[in-house]
């Protein structure tokens, strides 16, 4: 019989640990790729047309899918702000409503922008649903 007490190790073999090397690794580099995406948003941002604000959300959306503490303030801000989320939220999803929420947030858009007379989106949809039926 033997005395001698075994320590209990963290990792139960090398490749165990150099699984989770791997993994935090993995996370940290799609962290950095969203930050470099945010950044190269916010560099286009400047230049005409929307084309800076989607290229930040992908990147923002990158960060919050590695980051439990982006996860986090991303929850507070959205239990703030229901309504400015609920498009990013939906981009979220396993499979994203991508389509949907363009089209909602062109509709959007066309509200802020443009009087009633001159919405041509809105007006298009219109048209297709009376020739549908």
């Amino acid at each position: 019989m033997s005395l001698v007490l075994t320590m209990p190790r963290a990792f139960t073999s090398a490749d165990e640990a150099a699984r989770v090397l791997l993994a935090r690794l993995t996370r940290w580099a799609f962290m950095a790729l969203g930050v470099v995406i945010v950044l190269a948003g916010i560099a286009i941002a400047p230049l005409p047309g929307p084309g800076g604000i989607p290229v930040i959300v992908v990147g923002l959306m990158i960060i919050m899918r590695n980051s439990f503490w982006a996860k986090r303030q991303f929850v507070r801000f959205q239990k703030a702000h229901p309504k400015t989320l609920f498009p990013i939220r939906r981009l979220l999803r396993r499979e994203p409503e991508v389509l949907p929420v363009f089209w909602q947030s062109i509709l959007r858009m066309e509200r802020v922008v443009l009087s009633k007379e001159r919405r041509f989106a809105r007006n298009l949809r219109r048209r297709f649903r009376k020739a549908r039926a």
